[in-house]
């Protein structure tokens, strides 16, 4: 009975977390109610980071509940090497319960020592293509994580990735949106101006965004903001 009532103490602590999470304004504001919700939720946490990789290339700290996860995220990124960077690349889950005995990433360890980190749980959000994101947890207590950290963390981490997702997509319509607005009164305009039909004024676009070597959006809000087309 007392597991049941846990359990159901659980979900309802992960849907509250759902709804906060899904009530955000854009991929950033979500990003950083993760990471503050990582630490109200998730038994052992002290501070709490997202680190994302886009293009296997561009590693960064996109939200933190501090300095401390960024100066930690940091001296991977020095060393190459650390619990985050292997959640990311080759398992889901990794837990580094005593960084004073961790011999996975040495020098990382010792660094994040002095940073007053001993121990830390990754797992990863997602993966996209070449883009990915991990969710990472950091204590300065030692063993500070253990199988119950584990659980509530892959379910916290599975709905802090849809509710991501869920921003992003939002974000990509309404940008999506907005660029066919600005090609829709760029085109207007050359109308008017030239009287030209629809297919006519695209095609101006079209052309002028190749030889000013612009993004047709771009080239299109530079139009509908100054009344000029840049000329390549």
């Amino acid at each position: 009975m007392a597991e049941d009532t846990m359990g159901d103490d659980l979900a309802a602590q992960l849907n509250e977390v759902a709804r906060a999470l899904h009530g955000r304004n854009g991929s950033q504001d979500t990003l950083d109610e993760i990471v503050r919700a990582a630490v109200d939720t998730i038994p052992g946490t002290w501070h709490a980071g997202i680190m994302t990789i886009v293009g296997k290339r561009d590693v960064r700290t996109v939200a933190s509940t501090g300095d401390v996860p960024r100066d930690v995220d940091q001296v991977q990124y020095d060393t190459g090497q650390g619990p985050c960077l292997t959640a990311l690349y080759q398992q889901t889950i990794v837990r580094a319960p005593d960084l004073a005995e961790e011999a996975r990433w040495p020098v990382f360890a010792q660094r994040a020592l002095a940073l007053d980190v001993s121990s830390m749980l990754s797992f990863r959000l997602y993966v996209h293509g070449d883009d990915l994101g991990a969710l990472n947890l950091y204590s300065p207590d030692v063993r500070a994580f253990d199988e119950e950290s584990e659980h509530v963390g892959l379910l916290f981490a599975g709905h802090a990735a849809v509710a991501l997702s869920t921003a992003q997509e939002r974000e990509h319509l309404t940008e999506a949106v907005r660029t066919r607005d600005l090609i829709g009164q760029a085109k207007g305009i050359l109308m008017e101006r030239h009287k030209l039909t629809a297919d006519q004024a695209f095609a101006v676009l079209v052309r002028a965004s190749q030889q000013a070597n612009l993004k047709l959006r771009d080239l299109a809000e530079k139009l509908t903001r100054t009344g000029e087309l840049p000329r390549g």
